[in-house]
Order: structure tokens, then C-alpha cells, then sequence
């Protein structure tokens, strides 16, 4: 279990953050920038000590404020990969992922080697080559690669993919995601991307202006009405776990089955059993009273309504009921039109086109 709870007063930012995750999975510390992600990250590494708190990892106090502890960052065995990956321009490949490993201590529970490092990361052919003519996406699984041969019980990984470009921010993810799924280390992933957000996270923890906002399953968290301007404005939505349950090759379509129903989309190259998340906009969602007939759009789920937002606005965000939460953006007039509110039964209308992403869910 990773648990956290600190706070930090700087002259003009105060951060007061806590949260618990699983000792095993990708804990996603989500924000914009200011939102205090990088003191967060420096103060689980040992960099910064805070002014008040308490760091519990796998059951290892690293922090406790109030009994004097403070472990250095040698001594808490953290692993920490910087945006720009900091390795050294004049060794190769080799040399950068052993600098840590020659350098630590030696452990009887070491468990990481180099052979299992380079396999997992994909790194057999860049050992010999310098770093200087790595790309990013290269050089970013080095230094995710040396961390790793300190044998840490805890990864930070501190936006690694904000200074690449998409294809090769893609091309790493799945790595990422080999490491949580192979090597079992508690991961914590600080990115402001959404697209990184929805594909990794196993826990969220949404920070705004120093402060956790909300902390707990991406499912949940992403469905909660009142955090829609800070997960994803004009794009918020609702995230689904599915799994496809079939082809339609005549048509071109793949069926995914999700708690309480199924969904139709546009064919998928993935074969039968494979598990997704994906993501419906609240945008992309229209409601109705009465089951339609006669329409194109393949997805017309029957739900109930649990929750709708309040205000003045012209438009109004509604949560329904489907199996899993499904997030749907309408007009007051069509609210109003409809007489919608709380409790009452409603069929949800998704065109098969219109999920925002799929992502593959090891």
C-alpha cells in the first residue's frame, strides 16, 4: 500500500495532499500546471522535504514529520525519471543503465537485473550507441531503464512523455505498461494529458492549486459531475472497461460487452476477449424518453438518471445509469422539454462512431 499525506507551505503556493493506492498498479497524479504535481513527486523522492506529513510505501515509513523521520533519497530506494531523462552525454546506452546499479548498494532482495531491464524496455540494440543520438522516445526508456536497476520499491515517473511528440509518446506507453504488469513495482505517473490519464491510471489522484480534489478508481473519478471542468471540459465523458465480445465483418463492427450491456463500434483489429477502456464524451451522448425506432445509431442503452448539475448555464450535465455510469451534455431547453430529473427512466442514444478513444487494458 502506497500511502501519502503531506503539506508544504511556500511563499506563494500551499500544497496539502493525501491519497492511498494499492502496493501494485499506476497511480496517475493528474493537473495543470500549478497544480503542484512536480513538488509532490520531489517531496516523495526525498528532494524536498515538506513542512508537515507522513510516506508509507509497502509498509516502509520513508516520512513521518511528527516522530522524526526522514529518510534520504538514497535510503528510501525510489526510482525517478525527470521530463527530459537527465542521462549522461558521454557514456553509451550500457554505461547510463549501469551508473546506478554499480553505484547501489549491494542487497540481497535486488531483483531487477539487467538483462530482464533491457528485455522489458526493449533496449538490446541501443546498448552500444551514445545517447546524444537517441530520440526522445529512445532516450526516455534509458532513463526509465536505469531507475529501474536501482531495484526501487517505488517508480516516479514525472510527465516522461511531455517532450515528445504523439506517435512517439504511443510508442512508449506500452512499456509503461509492461513494467506495472511484470515487475509489480507501484508506479507514480504525473502527467496533465488526458489521453495518458485514461490509458494508464489504475488510481487518479486530481490535484488543483496545491490541493487533492478527489483520489480513487478512474472509473469513478471520471464520472463524478463536479470535477468535469478539471478532467475534461469540453471533452469530459464517461470511461467504460469492456471487452470485445465479437465481429461483425458483413458490417465492419465490433460488439464489447461492459457491466450491464453492450456496445457497438467500428470494427477493431483486436481479437475476441481483449480488454479496453474507452471513452464516450458527455457531448456525444443524446437522450430520450421513449426507446426510438426506425434510427441509425446503433447504441441505445436504457438507464436511469442518478445525478444532474446545477446552475444557469444553457447547457446541463446528467449522469445516467446504464450498468456503469454513462455521462450525457444537454440543453436546459431539451431538460426542461424532457421535464428530466432524478429517478427518472431515460434510453441513452451513442452513435457507433463516436467513442473518443480505445485503449488496450492489460
Amino acid at each position: 500500500m502506497l500511502d501519502v499525506a503531506v503539506k508544504h507551505a511556500l511563499p506563494n503556493f500551499q500544497l496539502d495532499v493525501s491519497f492511498a493506492a494499492q502496493s501494485a498498479g499506476i497511480t496517475v497524479v493528474f493537473g495543470e500546471s500549478g497544480a503542484g504535481k512536480t513538488t509532490l513527486v520531489n517531496i516523495l523522492s526525498g528532494l524536498t522535504r515538506p513542512t508537515e506529513g507522513r510516506i508509507v510505501v509497502g509498509g516502509r515509513v520513508l516520512l513521518d514529520t511528527q516522530l522524526g523521520t526522514d529518510l534520504s533519497p538514497d535510503q528510501r530506494r525510489i526510482g525517478y525519471v525527470f521530463q527530459d531523462g537527465r542521462l549522461f552525454p558521454h557514456f553509451r546506452v550500457a554505461k547510463n543503465l549501469t551508473y546506478g546499479y554499480g553505484r547501489r548498494r549491494r542487497r540481497t532482495e535486488r531483483r531487477i537485473t539487467f538483462d530482464q531491464v533491457v528485455n522489458l524496455l526493449g533496449l538490446s540494440e541501443l546498448l552500444e550507441r551514445r545517447v546524444t543520438g537517441l530520440s526522445g522516445g529512445e532516450r526516455q526508456r534509458v532513463a526509465i531503464g536505469r531507475a529501474l536497476l536501482t531495484s526501487p520499491t517505488l517508480l516516479l515517473l514525472d510527465e516522461p512523455l511531455a517532450n515528445l511528440d504523439l506517435p512517439r509518446r504511443r510508442a512508449i506507453i506500452p512499456f509503461i505498461e509492461r513494467l506495472r504488469d511484470e515487475l509489480a513495482i507501484p508506479i507514480v505517473y504525473i502527467t496533465h494529458d488526458q489521453d495518458e490519464l485514461i490509458r494508464l491510471a489504475d488510481t487518479v489522484v486530481l490535484l488543483d492549486h496545491g490541493r487533492t480534489v478527489a483520489s480513487g478508481g478512474l472509473e469513478n473519478t471520471l464520472s463524478r459531475l463536479d470535477l468535469g471542468g478539471l478532467t475534461g471540459g469540453i471533452d469530459a465523458g464517461a470511461v467504460f472497461s469492456v471487452s470485445v465480445a465479437g465481429h461483425d465483418d458483413a458490417f465492419g463492427l465490433t460488439k464489447l460487452n461492459f457491466d450491464g450491456g453492450e456496445l457497438v463500434v467500428s470494427r477493431l483489429a483486436i481479437p475476441h476477449g481483449t480488454r479496453l477502456r474507452i471513452r464516450v464524451r458527455a457531448r456525444d451522448v443524446a437522450l430520450a424518453l421513449e426507446k426510438p425506432r426506425d434510427i441509425s445509431t446503433l447504441n441505445v442503452l436504457s438507464g436511469k438518471i442518478i445525478e444532474m448539475s446545477s446552475g444557469s448555464g444553457p447547457q446541463v450535465d446528467i449522469l445516467i445509469d446504464v450498468g456503469k455510469p454513462l455521462w450525457a451534455r444537454v440543453t436546459r431547453k431539451s431538460t426542461a422539454d424532457l421535464a428530466l430529473a432524478p429517478g427518472k427512466l431515460v434510453y441513452a442514444l451513442i452513435k457507433s462512431v463516436a467513442f473518443d478513444r480505445f485503449v488496450e487494458q492489460s
